[in-house]
């Protein structure tokens, strides 16, 4: 997955930048390694109460990207698309690929976070994979282009961040902190 995931966001970022330049070569991004990266395995069970029941809140997810292999029967992913949430159909065998907010603020914008929530299934069980394409807390986090979107931070001043907002508000703020 390490590499799947390193290979995708060179990809993406030479789509920004042109092939061949610094920050679209191999050590795209910064600071990623299989010791900052994480995989989560998800178990969303049954809810018959409630046809309404978030299996997981909407969010944007704080990494670079996230690379899911949803449950290849169930479904219950769905996304913001302009203004409306739109299911995310599971495919057998096909992995999904989610922007993060640290690639929107690196593509200044060009790449977006997706928000996305997890439905519950009324009789069956869900399952999933994610794997985090994550820097460390050290990692500076700046924009491929100038004038940046955002001030340069680190992957940790955002997570500190997001909490904090949590915390105060009860929703992620993201990105807008960081906003020049």
């Amino acid at each position: 997955m390490s590499k799947l995931a390193g290979t995708l966001a060179r990809v993406l970022a030479e789509a920004v930048l042109g092939r061949g330049r610094p920050a679209a070569g191999e050590r795209f991004p910064e600071g990623c390694d299989e010791t900052t990266c994480f995989l989560r395995l998800n178990r969303y069970p049954s809810c018959p109460i409630s046809a309404d029941a978030f299996g997981l809140v909407p969010h944007t997810d704080s990494d670079f990207l996230t690379v899911l292999c949803q449950d290849q029967q169930v479904g219950g992913l769905q996304l913001m698309k302009g203004t409306r949430w739109v299911a995310v159909k599971p495919i057998p065998g096909a992995l999904i690929v989610n922007i993060g907010d640290l690639f929107q603020a690196w593509s200044n914008n060009r790449y977006k976070s997706v928000e996305h929530k997890v439905m519950t299934n009324a009789k069956t069980e869900r399952y999933s994979v994610a794997y985090f394409l994550c820097p460390s807390y050290d990692s500076p986090i700046g924009t491929c282009e100038e004038p940046s979107l955002y001030r340069t931070f680190t992957f940790g001043e955002y997570r500190r961040k997001v909490q904090e907002d949590v915390k105060r508000t009860g929703k992620k703020v993201g990105l807008p902190n960081f906003l020049v």
